[in-house]
């Protein structure tokens, strides 16, 4: 017999993000899911006519919808490859409630960023940030800078964080070059979250160990 595909909050929304985008794909509705389900900054102060869900739910629709195929397969490379692994340290609904958060603080990032923005911001490479945060923390080896563990922790944030600026400004400027928009404020948003979020997560996870 076969292994079975093993059911996980990660696998979950991995397939529900795959399951959207091909339906978008079926009905060749790919562009209007963009505009209706899509996050739009100026959507949070602006009523928009075109909008098909509320627009405080916007930022965990936008993550169901994606430009293209390799939008998509890239998203759902990390979501998996980190996902699983952070799943299994703060457990699924840990991995719940970062994927969430992330996605609210990537579309709140982005929205300080640019709050009368029209173009709409989707992917859910702002949620998977946050798991990704959450993975780096979790699994980077921190250096002992002190011999204040605390202090030396919050140095292990800032540094992870101001290298993931870094490498998101970097990127943004390379894909700038080939014509297209990253949406740099959402993945360093999201990616915080996810810094900030991995400690309670996992005391929270074994409060009863």
């Amino acid at each position: 017999m076969g292994q079975r595909f093993p059911r996980s909050a990660t696998n979950i929304i991995a397939v529900l993000t795959a399951l959207a985008w091909v339906i978008a794909l079926l009905l060749g509705q790919t562009e209007q899911a963009a505009y209706q389900l899509g996050f739009i900054p100026l959507r949070m102060t602006h009523a928009m006519a075109s909008a098909a869900v509320p627009a405080a739910l916007t930022p965990l629709t936008a993550t169901l919808v994606h430009s293209g195929l390799i939008h998509l397969g890239f998203n759902l490379l990390m979501l998996l490859w980190c996902g699983t692994a952070v799943e299994r340290t703060i457990g699924p609904l840990g991995l719940v409630i970062l994927y969430v958060v992330g996605a609210y603080a990537a579309a709140a990032a982005q929205w300080a960023a640019d709050p009368a923005g029209i173009v709409p911001t989707i992917g859910a490479s702002g949620a998977i940030s946050a798991v990704v945060g959450a993975y780096a923390l979790s699994f980077g080896r921190a250096k002992a800078f002190t011999n204040n563990l605390r202090l030396n922790r919050w140095i292990n944030v800032a540094w992870l964080l101001a290298a993931w600026v870094v490498l998101q400004m970097m990127m943004g400027w390379l894909a700038g070059g080939q014509g297209y928009l990253l949406a740099t404020p959402a993945h360093v948003g999201g990616f915080a979250a996810g810094l900030l979020l991995q400690r309670p997560l996992l005391l929270w996870h074994y409060r009863k160990a």
